[in-house]
């Protein structure tokens, strides 16, 4: 079927802590009779982030927080037609959500394993192997880099000061629903103001304050890059240590830096605390666009994914 646009979808491996450790949640549809992972299509301009948060919520009545992009999977449909479906580990904080309409009438929370032998596909078994390898996610934070703020050689006073743009705020509007999916309870900017304003629809939504935090502003005139990159890296740390989900805005020139730091310190630290978590080795590839960013999920202090929100990494977070 070339040339056939390929319906896109989104679900999630929910999981919850019961009284044998890890259980996870898997749907049954009386529709086709089979076992899967809850998912569902997107809907006209919706982000798959957001697709799946909304689809686990109303077909298997769970609110959850998303925590590490899975790998996405692609097949046919029965008719023929060729569906991606982008998955997320979530962790279940609540119920509600339920949609009596998605035709889905049983639910079930299983061991993975179990969950591995139930269900119907083997691309679900796939999702939930790599699910299982993850180590176990404590805290996500979220790093954007600010969002467009027109050109500096047209603002002429300074820097720090010039505002968001048109496009700009109209992203950090767009910004504020799919933060708000990791329920931040703390939100923290570098100095300049076009950092501050790009929180500032996610805090009005939560009605949080956002703290300035000088350490994650680029360098200054003469200020070493590599302290600049260290001070921004261990200001994610102590965020981690606090095992808070938050969200920091930065820059350009800080954000490739700091989370090439954090790779190397998880990559030191693997060897001793679990599977090799396979994140991105240079600072070319955090490179990040105006008005996206990135979910970064820590166990304890110690970086297993980075992932990012506008979908181009496609990285397996863990290494078979």
């Amino acid at each position: 079927m070339a040339g056939v646009t390929p319906v896109r979808a989104a679900g999630g491996v929910v999981w919850r802590h019961g009284e044998d450790g890890v259980r996870v949640c898997v749907v049954h549809r009386p529709r086709y009779d089979d076992w899967s992972l809850p998912k569902g299509k997107l809907d006209p301009g919706e982000h798959p982030l957001t697709a799946a948060v909304r689809e686990v919520a109303e077909e298997a009545d769970v609110r959850a927080v998303p925590q590490v992009r899975l790998s996405p999977v692609h097949y046919r449909m029965r008719d023929g037609t060729p569906k991606t479906v982008e998955f997320w580990s979530m962790r279940a904080v609540g119920s509600g959500g339920f949609q009596p309409d998605t035709e889905v009438d049983d639910v079930r929370w299983l061991p993975p394993p179990e969950a591995a032998r139930l269900v119907s596909y083997p691309h679900d078994v796939g999702v939930l192997a790599e699910f299982a390898a993850l180590p176990p996610v404590s805290v996500v934070l979220g790093l954007v880099r600010h969002a467009p703020a027109g050109s500096r050689g047209t603002w002429s006073g300074p820097d720090t000061a010039r505002p968001l743009d048109d496009s700009g705020l109209a992203q950090a509007r767009e910004l504020a629903g799919l933060l708000a999916l990791i329920r931040p309870v703390r939100l923290r900017s570098a100095a300049p103001r076009r950092c501050v304003q790009t929180l500032q629809p996610l805090a009005e939504l939560l009605d949080l304050p956002v703290e300035v935090d000088s350490a994650y502003d680029e360098p200054r005139p003469g200020q070493d890059a590599e302290e600049n990159a260290l001070a921004a890296a261990g200001a994610l740390f102590e965020l981690a240590r606090a095992g808070e989900p938050a969200v920091v805005c930065s820059q350009g020139k800080v954000i490739p830096q700091a989370l090439t730091r954090l790779a190397a310190a998880s990559s030191a630290r693997s060897d001793a605390n679990g599977p090799a978590v396979v994140l991105p080795a240079s600072a070319r590839d955090f490179r990040t666009g105006k008005g996206t960013g990135w979910l970064l999920a820590f166990s304890g202090d110690r970086p297993v994914a980075a992932s990012r929100l506008d979908g181009a990494d496609r990285l397996p977070a863990v290494a078979p």
